[in-house]
Protein backbone atom coordinates (compact mmCIF):
# COMPACT_ATOMS: atom_id res chain seq x y z
CA UNK A 1 0.00 0.00 0.00
CA UNK A 2 1.19 3.41 -1.10
CA UNK A 3 2.51 5.32 2.27
CA UNK A 4 -0.37 8.26 0.06
CA UNK A 5 -3.03 5.74 0.71
CA UNK A 6 -2.32 5.17 3.96
CA UNK A 7 -2.48 8.99 5.08
CA UNK A 8 -5.47 9.13 3.38
CA UNK A 9 -7.14 6.43 5.04
CA UNK A 10 -6.56 8.66 8.04
CA UNK A 11 -8.34 11.57 6.86
CA UNK A 12 -11.55 9.40 6.58
CA UNK A 13 -10.81 7.57 10.06
CA UNK A 14 -9.74 7.56 13.24
CA UNK A 15 -7.22 5.48 14.29
CA UNK A 16 -8.09 2.73 12.00
CA UNK A 17 -11.77 3.01 13.18
CA UNK A 18 -14.82 4.80 10.55
CA UNK A 19 -17.86 6.59 11.09
CA UNK A 20 -18.90 7.42 7.34
CA UNK A 21 -22.02 9.25 6.94
CA UNK A 22 -23.05 8.13 2.90
CA UNK A 23 -25.55 11.11 1.66
CA UNK A 24 -25.27 9.37 -1.96
CA UNK A 25 -29.07 9.14 -2.07
CA UNK A 26 -30.16 11.54 -4.51
CA UNK A 27 -29.38 9.49 -7.14
CA UNK A 28 -31.07 6.80 -6.03
CA UNK A 29 -34.43 8.32 -3.86
CA UNK A 30 -33.95 12.18 -4.96
CA UNK A 31 -33.61 14.83 -2.61
CA UNK A 32 -35.35 13.25 -0.03
CA UNK A 33 -35.25 14.29 3.96
CA UNK A 34 -31.79 15.63 5.08
CA UNK A 35 -30.16 16.09 1.21
CA UNK A 36 -32.28 19.03 0.05
CA UNK A 37 -29.96 21.11 2.71
CA UNK A 38 -27.69 19.00 2.48
CA UNK A 39 -25.03 21.65 3.94
CA UNK A 40 -26.68 21.95 7.19
CA UNK A 41 -27.26 18.00 7.26
CA UNK A 42 -23.32 17.81 6.58
CA UNK A 43 -22.17 20.52 9.18
CA UNK A 44 -24.45 18.57 11.65
CA UNK A 45 -22.85 15.17 10.94
CA UNK A 46 -19.71 16.49 10.84
CA UNK A 47 -19.84 18.14 14.41
CA UNK A 48 -21.40 15.14 15.79
CA UNK A 49 -18.38 13.05 15.02
CA UNK A 50 -18.21 11.76 11.56
CA UNK A 51 -14.90 10.95 10.42
CA UNK A 52 -16.12 11.17 6.90
CA UNK A 53 -18.99 11.87 4.17
CA UNK A 54 -19.59 10.21 0.93
CA UNK A 55 -21.71 12.13 -2.07
CA UNK A 56 -21.52 11.58 -5.70
CA UNK A 57 -19.05 14.32 -7.69
CA UNK A 58 -21.21 16.51 -8.41
CA UNK A 59 -22.47 17.76 -5.03
CA UNK A 60 -18.50 18.48 -3.85
CA UNK A 61 -18.98 22.07 -3.64
CA UNK A 62 -21.74 22.06 -1.15
CA UNK A 63 -19.23 19.11 0.91
CA UNK A 64 -16.43 20.72 1.35
CA UNK A 65 -17.43 24.47 3.05
CA UNK A 66 -19.29 22.94 5.34
CA UNK A 67 -17.54 19.64 6.43
CA UNK A 68 -15.82 20.95 9.66
CA UNK A 69 -12.39 19.19 8.26
CA UNK A 70 -13.80 15.93 7.68
CA UNK A 71 -12.74 13.33 5.07
CA UNK A 72 -14.49 13.16 2.02
CA UNK A 73 -15.44 9.63 -0.42
CA UNK A 74 -16.37 10.21 -3.23
CA UNK A 75 -18.81 7.31 -4.87
CA UNK A 76 -18.35 6.08 -8.60
CA UNK A 77 -21.19 4.07 -9.58
CA UNK A 78 -25.54 4.30 -8.70
CA UNK A 79 -28.32 3.58 -10.08
CA UNK A 80 -32.20 4.53 -9.08
CA UNK A 81 -35.06 3.30 -7.21
CA UNK A 82 -37.27 4.03 -10.35
CA UNK A 83 -35.63 2.09 -13.20
CA UNK A 84 -35.61 -1.05 -14.09
CA UNK A 85 -32.99 -2.70 -11.62
CA UNK A 86 -32.36 -0.68 -8.59
CA UNK A 87 -29.64 -3.51 -8.03
CA UNK A 88 -27.88 -2.49 -11.64
CA UNK A 89 -25.38 -0.04 -10.63
CA UNK A 90 -23.65 2.11 -13.45
CA UNK A 91 -20.10 4.14 -13.59
CA UNK A 92 -20.80 7.78 -12.57
CA UNK A 93 -17.63 8.61 -12.21
CA UNK A 94 -13.73 8.47 -12.35
CA UNK A 95 -10.74 7.99 -10.09
CA UNK A 96 -9.31 11.52 -11.52
CA UNK A 97 -13.03 13.29 -11.87
CA UNK A 98 -13.16 11.84 -7.91
CA UNK A 99 -9.45 13.59 -7.22
CA UNK A 100 -10.00 16.99 -9.11
CA UNK A 101 -13.38 17.03 -6.77
CA UNK A 102 -10.80 17.09 -3.86
CA UNK A 103 -11.80 13.46 -2.78
CA UNK A 104 -9.84 11.70 -0.34
CA UNK A 105 -11.06 8.22 -1.03
CA UNK A 106 -13.36 6.35 -3.64
CA UNK A 107 -16.29 3.86 -3.07
CA UNK A 108 -18.13 1.65 -5.31
CA UNK A 109 -21.22 -0.88 -4.84
CA UNK A 110 -21.04 -4.24 -5.79
CA UNK A 111 -24.53 -6.45 -5.32
CA UNK A 112 -22.79 -10.26 -5.44
CA UNK A 113 -25.65 -11.99 -6.45
CA UNK A 114 -27.46 -9.88 -8.39
CA UNK A 115 -28.01 -9.97 -12.34
CA UNK A 116 -25.56 -7.61 -13.19
CA UNK A 117 -22.82 -8.30 -10.37
CA UNK A 118 -20.43 -9.80 -13.49
CA UNK A 119 -20.35 -6.21 -15.08
CA UNK A 120 -19.95 -4.35 -11.31
CA UNK A 121 -16.72 -6.56 -10.45
CA UNK A 122 -15.17 -5.50 -14.04
CA UNK A 123 -16.05 -2.31 -12.76
CA UNK A 124 -14.35 -2.27 -8.92
CA UNK A 125 -11.38 -3.99 -10.16
CA UNK A 126 -10.75 -1.52 -13.14
CA UNK A 127 -11.59 1.02 -10.34
CA UNK A 128 -8.99 -0.50 -7.63
CA UNK A 129 -6.24 -0.51 -10.22
CA UNK A 130 -6.55 3.17 -11.30
CA UNK A 131 -6.81 4.32 -7.34
CA UNK A 132 -3.91 2.50 -6.58
CA UNK A 133 -1.93 4.38 -9.39
CA UNK A 134 -2.81 7.58 -7.66
CA UNK A 135 -2.53 5.99 -3.83
CA UNK A 136 -6.34 6.64 -3.47
CA UNK A 137 -8.14 4.26 -0.98
CA UNK A 138 -11.12 2.71 -2.19
CA UNK A 139 -14.42 1.43 -0.20
CA UNK A 140 -15.67 -1.58 -1.65
CA UNK A 141 -19.45 -1.97 -0.60
CA UNK A 142 -20.11 -5.27 -1.60
CA UNK A 143 -23.47 -6.46 -0.53
CA UNK A 144 -25.08 -9.72 -0.91
CA UNK A 145 -28.14 -8.80 -2.91
CA UNK A 146 -30.01 -10.03 -5.85
CA UNK A 147 -33.31 -12.39 -6.65
CA UNK A 148 -33.48 -15.03 -3.86
CA UNK A 149 -30.45 -13.56 -1.90
CA UNK A 150 -30.87 -13.75 1.78
CA UNK A 151 -29.16 -10.27 2.30
CA UNK A 152 -28.42 -11.33 6.04
CA UNK A 153 -27.18 -14.73 5.55
CA UNK A 154 -23.38 -14.79 7.30
CA UNK A 155 -22.13 -17.03 4.52
CA UNK A 156 -23.26 -14.82 1.88
CA UNK A 157 -22.00 -11.68 3.63
CA UNK A 158 -18.59 -13.50 4.32
CA UNK A 159 -18.38 -14.08 0.51
CA UNK A 160 -19.17 -10.34 -0.35
CA UNK A 161 -16.37 -9.12 1.95
CA UNK A 162 -13.59 -11.07 0.89
CA UNK A 163 -14.49 -10.43 -2.78
CA UNK A 164 -13.77 -6.90 -2.12
CA UNK A 165 -10.50 -7.67 -1.13
CA UNK A 166 -10.03 -10.43 -3.42
CA UNK A 167 -10.34 -7.60 -6.05
CA UNK A 168 -8.16 -4.71 -4.56
CA UNK A 169 -10.05 -2.89 -2.24
CA UNK A 170 -8.77 -0.86 1.12
CA UNK A 171 -12.10 -0.86 3.37
CA UNK A 172 -15.28 -3.25 2.72
CA UNK A 173 -18.46 -2.19 3.21
CA UNK A 174 -21.60 -4.33 3.99
CA UNK A 175 -24.95 -6.20 5.79
CA UNK A 176 -25.07 -6.59 9.22
CA UNK A 177 -26.03 -10.49 9.70
CA UNK A 178 -28.21 -9.51 12.70
CA UNK A 179 -25.99 -11.04 15.44
CA UNK A 180 -22.17 -10.27 16.94
CA UNK A 181 -21.53 -14.24 16.86
CA UNK A 182 -22.56 -14.63 13.21
CA UNK A 183 -21.18 -11.96 11.94
CA UNK A 184 -17.59 -12.80 13.45
CA UNK A 185 -17.47 -14.85 10.64
CA UNK A 186 -17.96 -12.09 7.97
CA UNK A 187 -15.25 -9.86 9.95
CA UNK A 188 -13.01 -13.12 9.89
CA UNK A 189 -13.28 -13.73 6.44
CA UNK A 190 -10.61 -10.98 5.39
CA UNK A 191 -8.29 -8.95 6.64
CA UNK A 192 -9.44 -5.43 5.96
CA UNK A 193 -11.11 -3.35 7.73
CA UNK A 194 -15.32 -4.06 7.92
CA UNK A 195 -17.90 -1.34 8.61
CA UNK A 196 -21.59 -2.27 8.22
CA UNK A 197 -24.31 -0.36 6.14
CA UNK A 198 -26.74 1.20 8.35
CA UNK A 199 -30.20 0.33 5.81
CA UNK A 200 -33.44 1.56 6.53
CA UNK A 201 -33.65 3.52 10.22
CA UNK A 202 -35.06 1.43 12.64
CA UNK A 203 -35.32 2.89 16.59
CA UNK A 204 -32.43 4.44 17.87
CA UNK A 205 -31.37 1.83 20.23
CA UNK A 206 -32.42 -0.74 17.26
CA UNK A 207 -29.26 1.04 15.43
CA UNK A 208 -27.11 1.48 18.18
CA UNK A 209 -27.76 -2.35 18.89
CA UNK A 210 -26.25 -3.21 15.80
CA UNK A 211 -23.41 -1.27 15.65
CA UNK A 212 -22.21 -2.31 18.94
CA UNK A 213 -22.75 -5.88 17.65
CA UNK A 214 -20.50 -5.28 14.86
CA UNK A 215 -18.08 -3.76 16.56
CA UNK A 216 -17.85 -6.17 19.51
CA UNK A 217 -17.32 -8.90 16.36
CA UNK A 218 -14.44 -6.79 15.49
CA UNK A 219 -15.79 -4.63 13.27
CA UNK A 220 -13.46 -1.21 11.95
CA UNK A 221 -16.73 1.33 12.18
CA UNK A 222 -19.74 2.08 10.07
CA UNK A 223 -20.96 3.80 6.81
CA UNK A 224 -24.45 4.84 8.10
CA UNK A 225 -26.74 6.93 6.12
CA UNK A 226 -30.79 7.05 6.43
CA UNK A 227 -30.06 6.20 10.08
CA UNK A 228 -28.08 9.43 10.68
CA UNK A 229 -28.82 12.13 8.17
CA UNK A 230 -33.11 11.67 8.18
CA UNK A 231 -32.84 11.26 11.87
CA UNK A 232 -34.77 14.61 14.09
CA UNK A 233 -31.15 15.42 15.10
CA UNK A 234 -28.50 14.38 12.76
CA UNK A 235 -25.71 15.58 14.47
CA UNK A 236 -26.88 13.84 18.18
CA UNK A 237 -27.25 10.71 15.90
CA UNK A 238 -23.95 10.38 15.23
CA UNK A 239 -22.33 11.61 18.21
CA UNK A 240 -23.82 8.31 19.85
CA UNK A 241 -23.25 6.52 16.72
CA UNK A 242 -19.19 7.79 17.51
CA UNK A 243 -19.70 6.96 20.80
CA UNK A 244 -19.85 3.08 20.11
CA UNK A 245 -17.47 3.03 17.24
CA UNK A 246 -14.62 5.54 18.81
CA UNK A 247 -15.37 5.11 22.45
CA UNK A 248 -16.48 1.54 22.94
CA UNK A 249 -19.56 2.39 24.87
CA UNK A 250 -22.97 0.33 25.28
CA UNK A 251 -25.84 1.51 23.00
CA UNK A 252 -27.75 2.63 26.06
CA UNK A 253 -25.02 4.87 27.37
CA UNK A 254 -24.17 6.02 23.92
CA UNK A 255 -27.65 7.50 22.94
CA UNK A 256 -27.87 8.89 26.81
CA UNK A 257 -24.92 11.07 26.40
CA UNK A 258 -25.75 11.90 23.11
CA UNK A 259 -29.46 13.45 24.86
CA UNK A 260 -30.96 10.92 22.97
CA UNK A 261 -34.05 9.47 24.51
CA UNK A 262 -33.35 5.68 25.41
CA UNK A 263 -36.24 3.79 24.21
CA UNK A 264 -37.86 1.23 27.12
Amino acid sequence: MHAGTHARLDRIGTDGRYLVVPMDHGITLGAVGGLKDIESTIDAVTRGGADSVLTQKGIAPRVHPNSNDAGYIIHLNGSTAGGPDTNDKRITGTVEAAIRAGADAVSLHLNVGSETEPNQIEDLARITERAADFGVPVLAMTYARGPGVDEADPERLAHAARLGEELGADLIKTGYSGDSESFTHVVDSTRLPVLIAGGKPESDRASLEAVRGAMDAGAAGVSMGRTVFQHDDPEAMTRAVSGVVHDDLPAEEALDRAGLAVEA
